[in-house]
C-alpha cells in the first residue's frame, strides 16, 4: 500500500514511519505475529507524540509490547510511561490527566516524545541494523522541529542513535546518566531509561529522573514548576 512505503515514493524520508513500515523484515514479522495474537492493539510503527512546535524532544528506545505497541502512543500503557508522564506533570510541562490511553486527552507543552526505533522489537532488543535503518526517521523528526533547543535521551541506544542522527559519533558525548553537552547547536541531556527494571533496582530514582528533566527543560527555555 502506498501509505506503507518508506521512504516515500519521491525518495524523501518523513518524520514518522508509516504504520506498516517494512524496512526491517524481522520487526515487520514480529509485528504481524503480535497482531495475530492481539488484533485489537495498534501493532504498527508508533508515531511521535507532542507539540509540533516542541522546544524539547525526548527520545526513548522503542515501543513496549503492552505499552506503546498496544496503545499507539510513545510510553503509554507501561511503567516507563507512568514515570515519564508523572514527571512531566510534576514539572508543569503537560496538560490534562495521563490515563495510559492514547485518547486520554493529555497534551504536552512545547515537548515531543519519540523513539529511536519505531516498531516493537523482540525481547525489547533491536539489532544494530534495525537501529540504523530507523535512524533516518529520527533525523527527519529532529529536522522537522523548528523550535527545538534541547533533547533528552533515555538509555544508551537512544543516546548513541540521536548523536548519529545529529551527524556526530557517540564519542562526541559518551553516555552517562546526567551528562550534558551541546551537539549541533542543541543542548543534549542523558538519562538512564525510566524502565521498571532501572527503577526497581534503584539505578534510576524518581529524583534522579526529575533532575535531568528539569535541567533539559531549562536548557530548552521552558519554565518548569519548582514543586
Amino acid at each position: 500500500m502506498a501509505q506503507d512505503r518508506c521512504p516515500a515514493a519521491d525518495g524523501s524520508v518523513p518524520p514518522e514511519a508509516p504504520p506498516g513500515c517494512a524496512i526491517c523484515p524481522r520487526l515487520a514479522d514480529h509485528r504481524a505475529i503480535t497482531a495475530t495474537e492481539e488484533p485489537s492493539w495498534f501493532n504498527g510503527a508508533v508515531p511521535s507524540f507532542g507539540d509540533p512546535q516542541a522546544q524539547l524532544l525526548i527520545v526513548g528506545l522503542a515501543p513496549g509490547r503492552g505499552g506503546a505497541n498496544r496503545t499507539g502512543r510513545p510510553f503509554t500503557g507501561d511503567y516507563a510511561g507512568d514515570l515519564l508522564y508523572e514527571t512531566l506533570a510534576t514539572l508543569g510541562l503537560s496538560q490534562g490527566r495521563y490515563a495510559a490511553r492514547a485518547d486520554d486527552g493529555l497534551t504536552l507543552r512545547r515537548i515531543m516524545i519519540t523513539n529511536a526505533v519505531r516498531c516493537l522489537p523482540p525481547q525489547n532488543k533491536p539489532s544494530t541494523s534495525e537501529i540504523a535503518s530507523c535512524r533516518p526517521f529520527l533525523s527527519a523528526r529532529i529536522a522537522a522541529l523548528p523550535e527545538l533547543r534541547a533533547i533528552v535521551t533515555l538509555g544508551k541506544i537512544a543516546h548513541d542513535s540521536t548523536l548519529r542522527a545529529l551527524g556526530h559519533r557517540p564519542a562526541a558525548l559518551p553516555f552517562a546518566h546526567g551528562a550534558q553537552g551541546e551537539i549541533g547547536g542543541i543542548s543534549l541531556h542523558t538519562s538512564y531509561h525510566c524502565s521498571r527494571y532501572n527503577t526497581q533496582t534503584r539505578r534510576l530514582t524518581p529524583a534522579m529522573f526529575i533532575s535531568v528533566m528539569r535541567a533539559a527543560a531549562a536548557a530548552a527555555g521552558l519554565a518548569a514548576s519548582t514543586r
